[in-house]
């Protein structure tokens, strides 16, 4: 089932990715880039930035702290000056180990800051021009009605699924952009807005680089970005890989706490 318009041709598509210095932004805007989109890329490190569009021409760097509510509202600003924004990615992210006996308040709330809070910076500059732009295809003939007003992605995790040792400050940050998702997939779907949901397992990136246990399924970045760019094709809403991990991932899901807690501490030691 296709839960958004199946994405045909990047050729011409303006996409911004936030989060996009390395990792699977940087890799998901490298591959856009190669299919023919006109790519945005933000991030912090705007030496990363340069680097690539020095090896992109054409893309355009647009240094960004995403918890800066103003400085997300006049990057955006910048990219409606030059066009019509088609799709925006939201993959930036911040990872540390914490468990509860190391509670630190200072890092819980930076992981939310960064994960989850930025998200919705982003969300408040560009659901007005999704929607306006929804409004203007609604007044138009039924050909035109059939395009996307605009795509919104999050990246998520799996780890957002349920409750994991070690995910104290990640966790539940990704917990809250899964429901997210699904919330303005229910809200927006209507208007000709699309919106899907990335759930990773573990892909290797600086985030995961400290990770100290075997990482089951563990792929490369650009792997990943070939499987996000197929779900878009697919017009899928739930983007997850690698399969035979993130399948067992959502077994675990649906299993009832008392047996859940158990099959944890036996599969983690911990």
């Amino acid at each position: 089932m296709a839960f958004n318009l199946k994405v045909r041709d990047w050729q011409g598509k303006t996409v911004w990715l936030v989060g996009a210095s390395t990792g699977i932004g940087r890799a998901t805007a490298s591959a856009l880039h190669a299919r023919g989109a006109r790519v945005i890329v933000s991030a912090r490190q705007s030496d990363a930035l340069i680097n690539f569009v020095r090896e992109h021409p054409g893309a355009i760097a647009l240094a960004l702290d995403s918890t800066d509510r103003e400085a997300v509202a006049h990057t955006v600003e910048i990219i409606l000056e030059n066009g019509p924004l088609d799709h925006v990615v939201y993959c930036a992210g911040r990872y540390q180990e914490l468990r509860a006996t190391e509670f630190d308040l200072n890092e819980m709330l930076r992981h939310e800051q960064v994960n989850y809070s930025g998200a919705l910076m982003v969300l408040a500059a560009v659901l007005p021009h999704f929607l306006e732009r929804a409004k203007s295809l609604a007044a138009m003939p039924p050909s035109a009605q059939a395009l996307a007003a605009g795509h919104i992605s999050l990246v998520s995790s799996v780890a957002g699924f349920r409750g994991l040792p070690k995910s104290l400050a990640y966790g539940p940050t990704k917990a809250a952009l899964i429901n997210l998702a699904e919330t303005l997939y229910l809200d927006l779907h209507s208007s000709g807005i699309g919106v899907s949901l990335i759930n990773p397992g573990f892909v290797q990136t600086p985030l995961t680089a400290n990770n100290q246990f075997k990482m089951p399924g563990l792929i490369s970045a650009e792997q990943a970005a070939l499987e996000i760019i197929r779900g878009w094709e697919r017009g899928e809403f739930e983007i997850h890989f690698p399969k035979r991990f993130t399948r067992w991932m959502k077994l675990l899901r649906l299993l009832p706490y008392r047996l859940y807690f158990p099959v944890v501490r036996r599969l983690t030691g911990l």
